[in-house]
């Protein structure tokens, strides 16, 4: 039996998607390279620690708060300088406790096939 402990992948830092993670009350906590690019954006040398509600406008920082509350999940599409992205917020566990938000933001291909596939 393998009693060692578990190694972590920092694998999160490669991916070409976005990934946020925020706690309970809105603090980020994590943002891996791709998020930190596309939301940095120069203003601000990190946004760890702050609270992702501060960075939106008034109606998404209402559905934020709904969510940090409801523990729902948000899935919406937008287009952004021409790129269609999927934005998918949904909460996250430790042990079976709500622990906060994670946001994947994903640019979606312009011609991306959908298939039905059946049992």
């Amino acid at each position: 039996m393998n009693t060692s402990p578990k190694k972590c992948i920092p694998w999160d830092n490669e991916v070409n998607f976005a990934i946020t993670l925020s706690d309970q009350d809105g603090k980020i906590l994590h943002m891996n390279k791709k998020s930190e690019s596309t939301f940095l954006k120069g203003k601000e040398d990190d946004l760890i620690g702050k609270n992702v509600l501060d960075c939106h406008p008034p109606a998404a920082k209402a559905k934020l708060a709904d969510l940090l509350k409801s523990h729902e999940t948000n899935a919406y599409t937008i287009e952004k300088n021409g790129q269609k992205k999927l934005i998918y917020q949904t909460p996250w566990y430790e042990n079976g406790e709500f622990r906060g938000l994670v946001e994947l933001s994903l640019v979606l291909p312009k011609n991306m096939p959908h298939y039905i596939r059946k049992n």
